[in-house]
């Protein structure tokens, strides 16, 4: 049987051993997540057919223009005359390309480390498909914003997040325009507050950061002519591709502007760059990282010790995400014997895929699934993202559900399933003995596999 420490690699670390993964990482777990986070190849999702921002923005427009049309149908739309012979995906088409292309991945993928911090970072700074100018843009999101930085600085990570599509659409800056700004002195429009406030509480301090309200008014004040490129700014930057970042200075709140006590008088878009700098360098930020990163890898209540030495780390670094994933794999706490992190319905559906050896999900039914589970791709109901602890994922009817798509699952793959070598191969030393005598001696394999899938040690980590 395979190590407990690589069972722990593949399961804690990782998002589930496939069969005959743990043989290959026993060796040296610690090696193989190692040498994960080197690589800015690993945290990739090879595109193919997704979507780039072009065919988002095609997406977007075709819609927009086929309700004008709806509403005005004697007036022809230049948009459809332009794209005459075009297929123009719809934007949930896209959304779902995303959605599936994803979870291929994560099944198939020899680099389950790498891919559980993109959705730990991408969870961080949230961007959510709950409006439908972002339904086609989310993927991309997480693509170019998440994955691409994942071997650099928080710093690099932060404003790469804050330049993306994505993010100034869900959290409204495309439309914040300074008061007393070029724009905002010739027309009704106003300052929204919406992307510094979560940048505060969310993404970097925390909500006991030691920030005021005044301090959010004036970072927001900063962030203003931080925007996208579209027929909306056409005037201000004919040239730009669509949902490409632009800063309009017409729209830039003048003056200097005081953030925690610190004054920043820089001009234009450097002022705000200065103040998200700062931001990432905060021992507060370093503090809030460090918690984040133990809770999802240690446990739900992590202990200090965990806390400090990624807190430590991050602080000497200048918050290099490679040191700080290297702290992490060397935490003696991410290496108990003791399972303490409940499984996500996310994390529980990948990993029982994985252990089954499935390297695919169809379209049709990915979704359905998720939605059943409860935890729904790139639909989270908050800015603060999917929960991290078992209460929230452990209610009874949670639990149901997941025994009924168990049981499906099972009964797809029958007897054939081999639910007794499936478990040990996955599962290494976590597999207990009650557990392997009640898989043994299940009437079917099909009852089997459920059982093993619904034991504890397969539901925690």
């Amino acid at each position: 049987m395979a190590t407990l420490e690589a069972a722990i690699a593949a399961n804690r670390f990782g998002l589930g051993a496939r069969p005959g993964e743990l043989a290959k990482i026993e060796r040296d777990p610690r090696a193989w997540l190692a040498a994960q986070i080197r690589q800015p190849s690993a945290f990739r999702l090879e595109t193919g057919d997704l979507p780039t921002r072009e065919s988002a923005a095609a997406a977007l427009y075709a819609m927009r223009e086929e309700r004008q049309m709806r509403r005005r149908p004697e007036q022809p739309s230049m948009m459809a005359q332009a794209e005459q012979g075009m297929d123009v995906a719809s934007p949930q088409a896209l959304l779902m390309a995303e959605i599936s292309a994803r979870a291929d991945h994560a099944l198939t993928t020899e680099n389950s480390f790498a891919e559980r911090l993109v959705y730990f970072w991408s969870n961080h700074f949230t961007v959510a498909a709950n409006k439908q100018a972002l339904t086609p843009i989310v993927g991309l999101f997480e693509r170019e914003a998440i994955r691409a930085w994942m071997t650099g600085s928080f710093e690099s990570l932060l404003l790469s997040v804050m330049r993306h599509p994505g993010m100034l659409t869900y959290l409204d800056q495309a439309q914040s325009i300074g008061p007393n700004s070029a724009v905002g002195e010739r027309r009704d429009a106003g300052l929204n507050e919406n992307l510094a406030r979560e940048v505060l509480e969310l993404h970097t301090l925390g909500a006991q950061g030691g920030y005021t309200q005044a301090d959010v008014t004036e970072f927001a004040k900063a962030l203003t002519g931080w925007t996208l490129a579209g027929r909306r700014n056409a005037r201000y930057e004919p040239n730009a591709k669509p949902f490409s970042f632009v800063f309009l200075p017409a729209v830039h709140e003048p003056g200097t502007r005081t953030v925690l006590g610190k004054r920043y008088s820089q001009d234009g878009e450097e002022q705000a760059q200065a103040i998200l700098i700062d931001l990432a360098r905060h021992p507060a930020t370093a503090r809030r990282i460090a918690t984040k990163l133990a809770r999802h890898f240690v446990a739900d209540d992590p202990p200090e010790s965990s806390v400090a030495q990624l807190e430590r780390v991050y602080l000497e670094s200048g918050g290099n995400l490679h040191a700080v994933h290297t702290a992490l794999i060397n935490l003696p706490e991410a290496w108990s014997p003791q399972q303490q992190k409940f499984k996500s319905p996310n994390e529980f559906l990948l990993s029982a895929l994985r252990l089954v050896g499935a390297t695919t999900i169809q379209q049709r039914e990915i979704l359905a699934t998720y939605v059943t589970l409860g935890q729904p791709p790139y639909r989270p109901a908050s800015p603060e993202g999917w929960p991290d602890d078992a209460e929230s994922w452990a209610a009874p009817d949670a639990i149901m559900k997941r025994l009924e798509w168990s049981q499906t699952l099972a009964e797809r793959l029958g007897d054939r399933s081999r639910p007794y070598d499936l478990a040990s191969a996955a599962l290494g030393p976590f597999l207990t003995t009650q557990t392997q005598r009640s898989v043994q001696l299940a009437e079917s394999g099909a009852q089997g596999l459920a059982l093993a899938l619904m034991s504890p040690e397969f539901q925690r980590r």
